[in-house]
């Protein structure tokens, strides 16, 4: 699928946002774009320690062809790039899309897993501290960790090597922010044939956003599991591509 949206579409590919040999983006233009237009900036999954952004373009033809740009985002994954790491090279991603193109009007965060993870650590950064405030309009998280303390015991960490005090800081449960004008609608995905442990944080996650204010939805998706709850974004008739089609509006 992303070898069909490079081959196929207009593409700017390995775009450097920092020095890191992943720091690098990968762009897919409307395929009519107008003056402005929105960005929908996807994170890929593989449990922080495999997969890549050249893995993650898949999803990029049903959406350029509705006046919508794709963001791929690379990061360093483990065991060379730490936790602390990755959630701060997704942010200041998101910082040099607002700096270097200014033709896009606002960003629809998209993750899946462990790519859900860090969107939603995005969503709880303080802005103050960077040069720039990405125009977040809406996050569609699917199948995500939110809360990665019980991943301390398990093979998942073996190459991530989490303290207790990283993993807290870097859990989205644990820095849900006050709703403030600034926030978000944001879509909780979760498949039917997830595991009860991704469920339970979905619902979890999902339940403690409402509480702090946010406009949130729980999908739970029917007949599809952890991974093709992902991959079907390259079908145009898949409920997952028509529910982000009308989340991210054409500007």
């Amino acid at each position: 699928g992303t070898e069909r949206a490079r081959a196929d579409g207009q593409t700017l590919l390995h775009v450097p946002y920092g020095s890191g040999d992943r720091e690098k983006l990968d762009i897919y233009f409307p395929t009519d774009p107008s003056e402005t237009f929105p960005a929908l900036v996807y994170i890929h999954g593989g449990y922080w320690q495999c997969l890549s952004k050249d893995d993650s373009g898949f999803a990029a033809p049903p959406l350029a062809s509705q006046g919508v740009a794709v963001v791929a985002v690379g990061y360093d994954i483990a065991p060379k790039g730490h936790m602390d790491a990755m959630v701060l090279q997704v942010r200041r991603s998101l910082v040099f899309l607002v700096e270097q193109y200014p033709r896009i009007r606002g960003i629809y965060l998209c993750g899946h897993s462990a790519g859900a993870h860090l969107a939603a650590m995005a969503l709880s950064t303080d802005w103050t501290e960077f040069q720039a405030v990405p125009d977040i309009k809406g996050a569609v998280l699917v199948s995500g960790v939110y809360d990665l303390e019980p991943l301390l015991h398990t093979y998942v960490n073996d190459a991530l090597s989490m303290s207790r005090e990283v993993a807290q800081r870097n859990s989205p449960m644990r820095h849900v922010p006050p709703a403030g004008p600034a926030a978000c609608e944001v879509l909780v995905a979760v498949a039917q044939h997830d595991s009860p442990e991704f469920r339970r944080q979905s619902q979890e996650y999902s339940q403690a956003l409402r509480a702090a204010g946010w406009p949130v939805s729980l999908l739970d998706l029917a007949g599809v599991d952890h991974f093709d709850v992902i991959e079907k974004l390259s079908e145009d008739s898949y409920v997952l591509t028509q529910v982000g089609r009308r989340a991210v509006p054409r500007q």
